[in-house]
């Protein structure tokens, strides 16, 4: 039977906030906020759509339903400047 070595999982377990969207995003779009570090609504808020929409694993789908989560939390996205 293996045995799990505590220094090894200590190390390589990491804390992630698996309950952000969930139900409102499918995971790969979850993920790749995760990926960015965006684990709230106010992290969120500092992107443009433009910039979300270029993430590996979100597509129009995807953004649909977080602007309308967002729209029911008063957030928005930031403006885009040109």
């Amino acid at each position: 039977m293996a045995k799990c070595l505590s220094s090894v999982c200590a190390v390589n377990h990491v804390v992630r906030n698996d309950q952000f969207l969930l139900g409102i995003l499918a995971a790969p779009a979850r993920r790749a906020l995760e990926r960015e570090e965006i684990d709230t609504l106010e992290k969120l808020s500092d992107y443009s759509e433009e910039d979300i929409l270029k993430l590996h694993g979100f597509g129009k789908n995807a953004m649909d339903k977080l602007k309308n989560h967002m729209k029911e939390h008063q957030v928005s996205f930031r403006e885009r400047y040109t």
